[in-house]
């Protein structure tokens, strides 16, 4: 996995190196050709990348060589960190004031350029001495394409022993009924069975494919493996030898087309395309076309791990396969680890109940960690397996991690790290997604080519993207289609930290020694007694993510002081349900922090002026501060803000230069305990999209300079017992918002008038709900050409429905809500602002 961080990484350098304003700052510090040459080594070692990584296995030395030049390489991206940091003030503060003070500090142009300057040099020529050494290994140049190992899961077959399978009834009956049906609108239907690798997808089918109903249902069944590599050709040629027994690679395509026709003519096949990988949706309509010579009813089955492989291929609705029970998985893990009933032993089937909660459900987990034990009653070797996770079990090719690696590398580049940076999440709790991607932000995974893109938009299609693979479960979704949380499957969770390797560990707090080359870290204190900064971590030098885990330990002052003297190249730190009432001043140290997550620290008071230094702060999670009594006066300085979760007793958002608030894309303000909003600060968020507002119980009031929020898109109002609208103003100016949400407000009598003229062509999506007080909408809700959904619940007095293209919304939504046009109230509708939701999304425990 290595391979992937650091080709990225000096990917990332190379973009740095070479932007417009970084070859501004070195024509100032007439350090122009040290830059010009740092660039020409990183293009050179980048071209050999994808041969170093390909021979390392190999090669110790070669694995060496990659070390150091990953050390190397950080140091890099270190350096440009500092140097767009200490020049980023210089862009932002214009007075003469600032500018002498600034010339006369430690930090005055003069000394700072000298010193940048002669750290690149520094760098570029251990660069150059690394570079040097690649021709000891005599490694060749490459153009990057998407690494995929050349190592093809086994071709699958159609037999099956039916007393083997457990678990598969209800599912096989399932996907008989749809063979069987006769669909008059399709000629050949495409059903796909979608699921996690070692779920069962190609078993099920199996057992479909030989059920005596299906081979009395068809006049001819083929069943060939795709696999990775989907070329026309190929496939036809398995089908062939499929239906016939023959071998046809002798012929052209154009021969084996006219024998496919021929075989396919007049007759009612079942044809499976099992393992499919391809989402090229031009080569899978050349292949289509040669299928339909055909009697109507045939069926083609699809099995697949992509939810966009089933988009491109289905006619039908997608069998999203689910996991085994718990009582299944428990049947099939003790046949796989014992040979007959009669040996079980009660206290090894106790282990293996808890043995079997890891597998999540995936037979081939649970045949995997079975067969590690299979006649073995050692209790000790059962308790081994039980605590370590799987990706630390040993495993063959045929086993669930080695399977589960083939999705990995079927991904771009793009996203295995994000992928790999998953393990840095804890396992089983809900995740908002925004948590993704502003931790994906935060480490320079998420990159806009031209500039032109909001990274929170490429974050989200990241996201989208793992998502489509199955990498999340549990997905909590909106009311108006958006993602609001997951959870990481146990073994997608495994499978992360098996590729991130030594970059991103989790550690338990019993570890004695961890490798400094270690650059993100989960380190699990459950059992740490003392409050002493552990052993293990006072070396290290190199962290970028530092999140850290305790139930018995409180956290201290002088810890954290520790972690700002020890980690400063932290990009982020978790440390949140800290039981401290102010943090050290130290926390300013941490000049290259985008993340610093604080959360459930219920009796932080205030933060250090301090904090105000970190420039480059992207994210700031404040959520279940209670104590908090306001923010500091200078947070404005906080230039490259954009998320912040706020609790607070108060919220002062002055203004302190001309960017200030210009980067703030979401607000979040939660249990904070303030009658109004100021107007001052709202009037400077004119990038923000997304404001919610939920659980402020004295809030009676927005501000009018909610008018100047004119890129907001999403505004979610939820449990604000005072805010009414007084006579039903408020929400003017908000051009492009697109969904709305007003819940819990006992005393909004009417929906603010503001919206009328507002967002009357841009509104998407609205939800209106738990509003006692609400007795009409009004009839201009009818001339909102942009609407989309329309949801309304719980509004008891609510008995009119304005007349005209409203009025339709509601009835067509009408049949799977539950609504009654005559009442107005939706009762059977998903409830995404639940506790249980807004818990995940607030991020508390």
């Amino acid at each position: 996995m290595a391979e992937t961080f650091l080709f990225d990484i000096t990917e990332d350098v190379l973009s740095k190196v070479s932007s417009l304003a970084l070859e501004e700052i070195s024509l100032a510090c007439s350090i122009k050709s040290e830059v010009k040459k740092l660039h020409n080594t990183l293009s050179t070692i980048k071209a050999v990348l994808l041969d170093a990584n390909e021979q390392q296995t190999k090669n110790h030395e070669l694995r060496d060589w990659l070390e150091k030049l990953r050390d190397a390489v950080y140091d890099a991206d270190d350096l440009l960190d500092d140097l767009s940091t200490g020049i980023s003030p210089q862009r932002d503060s214009t007075s003469v004031l600032a500018k002498v003070r600034r010339f006369f500090s430690c930090s005055n142009p003069l000394a700072y350029r000298f010193k940048i300057g002669h750290r690149i040099s520094q760098i570029r020529k251990k660069l150059d001495e690394i570079a040097a050494d690649r021709k000891n290994f005599h490694l060749t140049e490459q153009a990057y394409i998407v690494p995929v190992e050349n190592r093809e899961r086994d071709q699958t077959h159609s037999f099956v022993k039916a007393s083997d399978i457990i678990g598969r009834d209800s599912d096989k009956e399932f996907v008989v009924r749809l063979l069987l049906r006769t669909n008059d609108e399709e000629h050949v239907s495409i059903i796909p069975i979608v699921g996690l690798g070692g779920l069962g997808k190609t078993t099920l089918v199996k057992l479909v494919y030989n059920d005596d109903r299906v081979v009395q249902g068809f006049d001819l069944k083929m069943w060939i493996s795709v696999n990775e590599d989907f070329s026309t050709r190929k496939v036809t040629e398995k089908i062939l030898r499929s239906a016939t027994g023959e071998t046809f690679s002798h012929l052209d395509m154009d021969e084996m087309q006219k024998c496919l026709s021929k075989i396919l003519n007049a007759k009612r096949y079942l044809l499976v395309l099992d393992d499919v990988w391809n989402e090229d949706r031009n080569k899978w309509m050349g292949l289509k076309e040669l299928l339909m010579n055909c009697s109507s009813g045939s069926k083609i089955i699809v099995t697949t791990r992509s939810k966009t492989v089933a988009t491109i291929y289905s006619t039908t609705s997608p069998y999203i396969l689910s996991g085994l029970s718990d009582d299944d998985c428990l049947s099939l893990f003790l046949k796989c680890a014992f040979s007959k009933q009669d040996d079980w032993l009660p206290n090894l089937v106790e282990i293996g109940k808890e043995i079997v909660k890891k597998c999540g459900g995936v037979p081939l987990a649970v045949k995997t960690l079975g067969s590690c034990l299979y006649m073995k009653t050692d209790e000790q070797e059962w308790l081994h397996i039980r605590d370590n996770d799987i990706w630390e079990i040993d495993q063959k090719q045929t086993d669930i991690l080695p399977i589960l690696r083939l999705s990995y590398e079927q991904m771009a580049s793009y996203l295995r790290q994000c992928f790999a940076y998953c393990s840095m999440f804890p396992k089983g709790f809900e995740i908002p997604r925004e948590e993704f991607i502003n931790l994906w932000i935060a480490q320079g995974f998420i990159h806009s080519p031209n500039g032109n893109k909001q990274l929170e938009n490429i974050g989200n299609q990241y996201f989208n993207e793992l998502l489509s693979r199955f990498c999340f479960q549990d997905v909590v979704e909106a009311f108006d289609g958006e993602i609001l949380a997951c959870k990481i499957h146990n073994l997608v969770h495994d499978l992360a930290q098996s590729v991130a390797g030594y970059e991103c560990l989790n550690v338990k707090s019993d570890a004695k020694i961890i490798s400094d080359s270690v650059r993100h870290l989960y380190f699990h204190a459950e059992d740490l007694s003392r409050k002493e900064f552990p052993e293990p971590l006072s070396k290290m030098r190199k962290l970028r993510t530092f999140r850290y885990s305790y139930k018995v330990a409180t956290v201290n002052e002088n810890f954290i002081e520790t972690i700002t003297l020890k980690f400063r190249r932290l990009r982020v730190l978790v440390l949140n349900s800290l039981e401290l009432e102010e943090l050290p001043s130290s926390i300013g140290n941490l000049r290259k922090l985008r993340y610093l997550d604080l959360s459930n620290s219920r009796k932080i008071k205030f933060l250090p002026k301090s904090i105000c230094k970190l420039v480059n702060l992207q994210t700031l999670n404040l959520i279940n501060c209670e104590e908090l009594q306001q923010l500091p006066r200078n947070i404005g300085n906080l230039v490259s803000l954009r998320t912040l979760y706020l609790t607070s007793h108060e919220i002062s958002l002055r203004r302190k230069g001309p960017k200030s608030y210009n980067s703030l894309h979401f607000l979040l303000l939660y249990n904070c305990d303030f009658v109004k909003l100021p107007s001052e600060g709202f009037q400077h968020f004119t990038s923000l999209r997304v404001l919610r507002i939920y659980e402020c119980q004295r809030l009676a009031s927005l501000p009018t300079s909610i008018k100047y929020l004119t890129a907001l898109e999403k505004l979610w109002i939820w449990n604000c017992d005072e805010l009414d609208f007084t006579d039903g103003e408020g929400l003017e100016g908000l051009e492009s918002l697109q969904s709305l949400l007003l819940m819990g407000l006992p005393k909004m009598v009417s929906v603010p008038v503001g919206l009328k003229e507002t967002a009357a062509k841009s509104l998407r999506f609205v939800r209106i709900a738990n509003c006692a007080s609400l007795t009409t909408l009004a009839e201009w809700f009818s001339d909102f050409s942009s609407l989309q959904r329309l949801y309304v619940e719980d509004c008891p007095n609510l008995s009119v429905l304005p007349e005209g293209s409203t009025t339709s919304i509601f009835q067509e939504y009408g049949g799977q809500t539950g609504f009654s046009s005559e009442v107005g109230v939706s009762r059977t509708m998903p409830n995404p602002a639940s506790k249980s939701c807004h818990r995940a999304r607030l991020g508390s425990k």
